[in-house]
C-alpha cells in the first residue's frame, strides 16, 4: 500500500507518497529522494499512522536506500518517530542508509542511537538499485547536506574567521579585570560552559563568562520561567549575581563564544542556540531552525530579545533570519547589535 498525505510549508498543498510494504509483523517504510522540511510533517503521519492499539505491528523497517538529501525537519521528523515507535514497545530500524543520510547521523551522534542493518542486497521488495551505494568505499566522502546558503557559503566563513580572531583579542584584554569581578562577587569558575545544539543539532560546548552562581543549573528548577514554549527565561532570575547582571546588560558575559565561532561551531550572525532539553520538546516544523549555525547575535538580539514571550517568536525571528540572509544581512544585523549593546533593555535569552 502507499500512503499519501498533504505536506505543510507550501501555498499549493502537495501530495508526498511514501510506499509501504507489510511483511507479517514488519511494515517497511521506503523514504523519497528528499526528506526536507516539506516531506517531514508527511513522513511523521505516515510511521506514527501505522501505530495503532493493539497491533500487530512489531517493526518498522526505514528504507533510505533512494534518499540523498535529509534537513534538520527530516531529521526532526525520524527522532519523533523513533520515540513514538520505543513508547509503543515497537522497534523501529534503519536500512539501507545512504551516505549522505549517514553523515547526518555520525554529524549529530545519531548513528549511535538508531538500530541500522547493513545494506542489504536481496531486499524484501523490488527497488532500483541505489546509486553506487551498495559498493561503498573507503573512497567514497559522505556529503554534508546544503541545507541553507549561509552554510556552503565561504565569504561568511571568511567574515566569521576575521571576526572572532578580533573578538578574541578583545576577550584577552577584558579577561582580566571581568575575572577579578566575578572572583571578587562569587568566587568560583570564571567561565561557565553548556551544551548546546547547533547546525542539524550536532552538539557542543557553548563558553561564557560565568554571570550567575556556581550551582546555579542545580538551581535552575526552583526558578519560574516567564516564557511559554521549548525555552527558558526569567528576567528577574535571582541565580544571576551583581556582576553577572551588569556583564548580560553589556553582553559581555558572552565574549568567549568568539571561541565557538573561530571553531566553526558558531557564527557570528545566526538562530539562537538552543539546550538539548529545548530541541527535545521540538516539534517537526521547528526543527527547521537547525537549518543554520547558531549566532551570537540574530535577529533575537536586534529585535528586542527582553521582549520575547514565547517560543512562537522565536521560531518567526529565526525563519525571518533564514529567509532575509544575506552577506550585507549579516553586516547589518552585527552593526545594529553593537548600536544596542549597551541598551539598559537588552536581556540576555
Amino acid at each position: 500500500m502507499a500512503t499519501k498525505v498533504q505536506s505543510f510549508m507550501t501555498s499549493q498543498p502537495t501530495e508526498v507518497d511514501f510506499p509501504v510494504h507489510s511483511l507479517n509483523d514488519t511494515v517497511i517504510v521506503q523514504v523519497p529522494t528528499r526528506l526536507s522540511v516539506l516531506e517531514a510533517l508527511s513522513f511523521k503521519q505516515t510511521c506514527q499512522g501505522l501505530i495503532q492499539p493493539n497491533s500487530y505491528l512489531k517493526q518498522i523497517i526505514i528504507d533510505f536506500h533512494q534518499t540523498t538529501f535529509m534537513d534538520s525537519s527530516g531529521l526532526g521528523a525520524l527522532v519523533s518517530n523513533f520515540k513514538y515507535a520505543q513508547a509503543k514497545g515497537i522497534a523501529l530500524r534503519l536500512r539501507n542508509v545512504t551516505p549522505q543520510v549517514m553523515a547526518v547521523l555520525k554529524l549529530t551522534g545519531l548513528d549511535q542511537v538508531f538500530p541500522l542493518e547493513p545494506v542489504d542486497n536481496g531486499s524484501l521488495i523490488e527497488r532500483q538499485e541505489p546509486i553506487d551505494n551498495r559498493k561503498t568505499t573507503s573512497r567514497q566522502v559522505e556529503q554534508l547536506p546544503k541545507t541553507h546558503p549561509s552554510v556552503a557559503s565561504w565569504m561568511k566563513r571568511f567574515l566569521d574567521i576575521i571576526g572572532s580572531i578580533v573578538g578574541l583579542l578583545i576577550t584577552g584584554v577584558l579577561c582580566i579585570p571581568i575575572a577579578i569581578a566575578i572572583q571578587i562577587n562569587d568566587p568560583g569558575p570564571i567561565f561557565f560552559s553548556q551544551t548546546r545544539c547547533g547546525w542539524m543539532g550536532k552538539r557542543f560546548k557553548i563558553w561564557k563568562f560565568r554571570s550567575m552562581c556556581v550551582d546555579a543549573e542545580a538551581k535552575k528548577s526552583q526558578v519560574k520561567n516567564q516564557v511559554q514554549g521549548a525555552f527558558f527565561k526569567n528576567e528577574n532570575d535571582p541565580r544571576i549575581t551583581k556582576v553577572g547582571r551588569f556583564l548580560r546588560r553589556t553582553s559581555l558575559d558572552e565574549l568567549p563564544q568568539f571561541w565557538n565561532v573561530l571553531k566553526g561551531e558558531m557564527s557570528l550572525v545566526g538562530t539562537r542556540p538552543p539546550t538539548p532539553d529545548e530541541v527535545e520538546r521540538y516539534e517537526v516544523p521547528e526543527w527547521q531552525r537547525l537549518d543554520v549555525k547558531p549566532g551570537m547575535t540574530g535577529e533575537w538580539q536586534v529585535n528586542g530579545r527582553s521582549t520575547v514571550r514565547s517560543f512562537e517568536d522565536v521560531i518567526r525571528l529565526d525563519l525571518q533570519y533564514q529567509k532575509n540572509w544575506s552577506l550585507v544581512y549579516d553586516l547589518k544585523l552585527i552593526f545594529k547589535t553593537i548600536a544596542i549593546l549597551f541598551n539598559r533593555n537588552s536581556g540576555a535569552v
